[in-house]
């Protein structure tokens, strides 16, 4: 019967492949002012979109302020994926 090869054992440790360890740079936490952006985005978002439909907005119920809520939101989401 054939005798398999023996394995050769590696002195150097295999590299992680977490996403932190290889996205992280020397970014530090983000500025204040982003948080402060990102955040009133989406809140200000969601309120024109309620407003909206309460129909305390003036005008009666609008696509548009629809479409302004839904692209504040989607700008806050948007700026999410530079926080730190």
């Amino acid at each position: 019967m054939p005798v398999s090869k023996k394995r050769v054992k590696n002195s150097k440790p295999t590299q992680s492949k977490k996403m932190s360890t290889q996205l992280s740079g020397d970014k530090g936490p983000s500025p204040r002012w982003f948080v402060l952006t990102m955040s009133s985005l989406m809140i200000l978002g969601v309120l024109m979109i309620v407003l909206n439909y309460l129909t305390i907005l003036p005008g009666s119920v609008s696509r548009w302020y629809l479409w302004g809520g839904l692209g504040m939101i989607g700008a806050g989401f948007l700026m999410t994926t530079n926080y730190n």
